[in-house]
């Protein structure tokens, strides 16, 4: 038996969360700057190189794999790589194979994905306004994206929405957007905006939206029953009595998750990172390349996990940004 990853603090690392691409076909505000430098294609993982990377957390106990960006459908071919993934589901080692979009290329590839085994989609989206879509993305289009549900729907994926909480921007949407969701039977998370990337002209503290006074809101006009699921991720989730929908609450912020955090990054360059709101990194690529054995990346994957630390130090408390990685959140995968 292999032994699993376990890190310093009794947490088994079972979800693995990859990066395909830095690239992505919109600009959102809180991920991304609008004029971004790429990273040189060379610099990537080919897709053998990622479908290799993959495969060795799978042996390592890793059961569900969700693949992020920037945005993971606009990678060249990107779909010879789910289905090489679709092998791990058929033999019962990988439970879950997933993918994070902004919905833009779904109405290309929501078929695709469903054949490769994706049962799951989560959508960013932020906004059912066409103008506040077109401002918070830079240059999305919003029928493209609700297209690209309905696609995705039709295709029998199951679609649940993340929105990024931000005050003075979608504050006035709330009901809006979980009435849509309701309507459409689909779930809906929360996210508190997180203070990664060169702040630029964004004002994070000004933008911030703690999920408390979201809920409290939620309260005046819902029944809301706290529920026990666990989907493996940071969400804590409700349930709505008047709906019967599930609202899910991701409190980076207001409630610090890491004490069950099983999870681990890897970006489109082979690099791991252990904390969404750590620096600290270590590097697969080059052992990966090193060998067509894969000693010595298993080796470099046991040694990262045994630093992963045990939580991020995000803080808006004191009224200013505190915990900031310099990273943007499209360089690590979301």
């Amino acid at each position: 038996m292999t032994p699993p990853l376990i890190d310093p603090f009794a947490r088994m690392i079972e979800y693995l969360r990859v990066s395909v691409t830095d690239r992505c076909d919109f600009r959102c505000v809180y991920c991304m700057a609008e004029n971004m430098t790429f990273l040189p294609k060379k610099e990537l993982l080919t897709l053998e190189e990622l479908d290799r990377m993959c495969s060795a957390f799978i042996r390592l106990g890793v059961k569900k794999l969700r693949i992020t960006g920037g945005e993971p459908l606009v990678r060249r071919d990107i779909m010879t790589f789910f289905r090489g993934m679709t092998r791990h589901l058929e033999d019962g080692s990988l439970t879950e194979l997933t993918l994070t979009s902004n919905g833009s290329q779904l109405e290309r590839f929501a078929d695709d994905l469903f054949a490769a085994g994706v049962r799951r989609i989560n959508i960013s989206l932020d906004t059912l306004d066409d103008a506040k879509f077109a401002q918070i993305t830079r240059w999305g289009r919003l029928p493209q994206v609700l297209r690209g549900i309905d696609t995705a729907q039709k295709a029998g994926l199951r679609v649940k929405i993340n929105t990024v909480a931000l005050q003075g921007f979608n504050e006035d949407e709330l009901f809006t957007l979980t009435d849509w969701c309701a309507s459409r039977d689909i779930d809906l998370t929360f996210i508190e905006v997180m203070p990664m990337g060169d702040l630029g002209n964004e004002d994070r503290l000004g933008q911030y939206w703690s999920l408390k006074d979201l809920r409290a809101q939620l309260a005046q006009q819902y029944t809301l029953t706290d529920l026990t699921e666990r989907t493996g991720g940071p969400a804590r989730y409700v349930q709505i009595a008047q709906t019967g929908q599930k609202i899910g609450f991701i409190t980076p912020l207001s409630h610090n998750f890491c004490e069950s955090c099983n999870r681990v990054r890897i970006t489109c360059t082979g690099e791991i990172y252990t904390c969404l709101g750590q620096e600290g990194h270590s590097d697969l690529r080059g052992p990966l390349r090193a060998s067509e054995a894969d000693v010595d990346l298993e080796n470099a994957i046991r040694a990262a996990i045994a630093l992963k630390p045990k939580g991020h130090d995000f803080d808006y408390s004191r009224q200013q940004v505190d915990g900031q990685v310099s990273r943007h959140m499209s360089h690590t995968g979301g």
